[in-house]
């Protein structure tokens, strides 16, 4: 049997697509673990369906609200991979009454850069 030209681009499209869902399966389980290793679960969600301990609001917000938040914001990598590693304050919470947690503690010694950056540029792709 032969495979037109058109057939050949078809079937080599479905096997890249594969290979490309493969890899975004294994970018997820990667990341998933390095939340949990990090202690990032602690806090976070990936969806923003959970609630926090005893009922209140969730402690941080859920990755997918970061996502739809932040993501087309071209800045927001680099700022929110300091705010990992760094913390925020208290004072300047853009989640106020959204979550009950006041402030991120820094990450820095669970997480180094370039984790970090790894980390936020998959929870900022989570919106697609």
């Amino acid at each position: 049997m032969r495979l037109g030209k058109l057939g050949l681009v078809c079937v080599l499209a479905s096997v890249t697509s594969l290979a490309n869902a493969e890899q975004a399966v294994s970018q997820d389980v990667k990341m998933i673990n390095l939340a949990h290793q990090s202690g990032c679960v602690t806090c976070h969600a990936i969806s923003g369906a959970g609630k926090g301990p005893n009922g209140l609001k969730p402690i941080g917000p859920a990755w997918q609200d970061v996502a739809k938040k932040y993501g087309s914001d071209p800045d927001a990598k680099a700022a929110l991979v300091t705010t990992v590693l760094n913390g925020s304050s208290p004072y300047q919470s853009h989640w106020k009454g959204e979550v009950s947690g006041f402030a991120m503690p820094p990450n820095s010694v669970v997480l180094n850069e370039e984790q970090a950056d790894e980390l936020v540029g998959w929870i900022l792709h989570l919106a697609d």
